[in-house]
């Protein structure tokens, strides 16, 4: 055999090696947890023989504890591009079968090598989180290794859209790199994010607390709205990642790509000129009006178990992808909240930095009243919303379907805030306050002083529901834009959306805002 073909020999003997990652025995285990090893998932994110590997014969540079003994090419995590549904993407994906995922200097160079390069070509980034944390052996080089990365998805926010999976354990300083993304998923059951470990929680607070109770999927779609989207299976998460990708640009210098519609533009949706109920206080379910007004029924929701009071996703109107904020009646009776606001305000600008337009639906009677709301600082959450909004310079829709009070009306996209085109149907109630509230304000006297005082209120509210609990007196002013007919939502947005194509409008030269954190 030539001196060559035995160097090629030796190279895809190599190629073969550094693919089996850990090891055999090591992927066997991978599978008997019922997961998926780094490339498995790679190839199954992107499209078929997409994938490029990048620095697939790295390894690590300890000597400390015995690690010269041990080495694997690759070093724990596997990084490249392909493409998604043609579509160039990079990829990182931490591999749990070589020391456990856990970070090393190596590691971080070869994850900040794709972010650079993502960056530099303006595409997204994916990173599949899988890892043990920092490799201890490695001490001070693993952590400055892992503030690389942070640096680097701080320079990245804003400027390309960064994915994270959490498809196995993400823990201690290993958490803030998918908190700096864009957009987190966790897979159910079999992925956990904490700073602290149940050990460490026992010790410090005498806490029992499981993995799963203390960083479970469940918890940070719940309670600390952490993760964007759950997956019951690393199956759906994949997809979950690529459909999320198809209604976002490369970069915030491009628009979102535009899909061909099969849904017609003027489709009239009959059933929206009867969904409010008759009672201003009973619910209606706002995916109805969602699902009747997009594209073919299609939504994507983000965070949909938390803060349910506010609803935020992806869909599209005439092919083109916009941002949708939209309060749910059927929850907290769709009050604005600490969390919601805080949900809200921080899609609303994601979609702003990415070029997608916003269409916000409205029924927000407004903030949630007490001592709870006050002390977690429900102002400043409030004010996160109101200056997402009035910041953001992509188009901005706006319908107002029944209530819309007070400071909650300001906050969800008003005229006063830059919105484009601010429609309401003819059931919108636009004023300061309910008839009740208002009446208790501007009568309390007339009413201790009548001889009937529950029929004087009630005879005033009646009154002041008449002159002020309709759109006609903002759109007198020229707050509202049009009322409409409910059936023609659909119509009407896309035809604003096609006027708002050209919009050109910049905000003041600064370093950045100091927005209400």
């Amino acid at each position: 055999m030539s001196n060559q073909l035995e160097k090629v020999r030796e190279l895809i003997e190599l190629r073969a090696k550094a693919r089996l990652g850990g090891g055999e025995k090591a992927i066997e285990k991978q599978h008997a947890k019922g997961k998926y090893t780094a490339r498995e998932r790679i190839a199954q994110l992107l499209d078929e023989g997409s994938f490029e590997e990048l620095d697939m014969f790295v390894e690590h540079r300890c000597t400390n504890f015995g690690q010269e003994q041990k080495h694997f090419l690759g070093d724990g995590v596997v990084t490249g591009y392909g493409t998604i549904e043609g579509r160039l993407v990079y990829v990182f994906a931490q591999d749990f079968t070589v020391f456990g995922g856990s970070l090393s200097e190596t590691m971080s160079l070869k994850i900040c090598k794709v972010m650079d390069k993502a960056m530099k070509m303006g595409a997204p980034v994916i990173g599949i989180n899988d890892s043990g944390g920092a490799r201890i052996q490695e001490g001070i080089n693993a952590l400055a290794g892992y503030a690389e990365i942070f640096q680097r998805n701080i320079m990245a926010s804003g400027v390309i859209p960064q994915i994270s999976g959490i498809f196995g354990h993400c823990a201690g300083g290993a958490v803030y790199s998918p908190a700096l993304t864009d957009f987190t998923l966790m897979t159910e059951g079999s992925s956990y994010m904490f700073l602290t470990g149940p050990k460490v929680v026992k010790t410090v607070t005498g806490e029992d607390v499981t993995q799963e109770e203390l960083g479970g999927a469940s918890v940070h779609a719940t309670k600390s709205g952490v993760t964007h989207f759950t997956a019951a299976t690393e199956e759906e998460g994949l997809s979950t990642i690529r459909r999320l990708l198809g209604f976002l640009p490369q970069n915030n210098l491009e628009e979102a790509p535009i899909l061909n519609c099969t849904d017609p533009i003027d489709r009239l949706e009959d059933s929206l000129n009867e969904i409010i109920p008759d009672s201003p206080n009973k619910p209606y379910d706002m995916y109805e009006i969602i699902g009747a007004i997009v594209d073919n029924g299609e939504f994507l929701e983000v965070q949909q178990d938390y803060a349910k009071n506010i609803i935020i996703g992806f869909a599209r109107f005439n092919g083109q992808s916009v941002g949708v904020v939209a309060n749910q009646p059927k929850f907290l009776a769709g009050v604005l909240d600490s969390n919601a606001s805080r949900k809200g305000a921080r899609f609303v600008r994601f979609c702003d930095a990415f070029n997608i337009p916003l269409v916000t639906l409205v029924d927000v009677p407004g903030f949630l009243p007490g001592t709870g709301q006050e002390y977690n600082g429900v102002i400043l959450h409030g004010a996160k919303l109101l200056y997402a909004y009035g910041e953001a310079t992509v188009p901005k829709v706006t319908v107002t379907l029944r209530k819309s009070y007070g400071g909650s009306h300001i906050v969800m996209s008003c005229k006063q805030l830059r919105g484009d085109m601010n429609y309401a149907w003819p059931t919108s109630e636009i004023a300061v306050m309910g008839g009740a509230g208002a009446v208790e304000v501007l009568y309390a006297k007339g009413a201790a002083e009548a001889a009937d005082p529950a029929a004087f209120m009630a005879e005033k509210e009646a009154e002041y529901t008449k002159l002020f609990a309709n759109p006609y007196n903002a759109a007198k002013y020229g707050y509202i834009d049009d009322v409409i007919e409910p059936r023609n939502t659909r119509f009407r947005i896309i035809r604003a959306l096609q006027q708002l194509q050209t919009k050109k409008l910049l905000n003041p030269a600064k370093k950045h805002g100091n927005i209400p954190l």
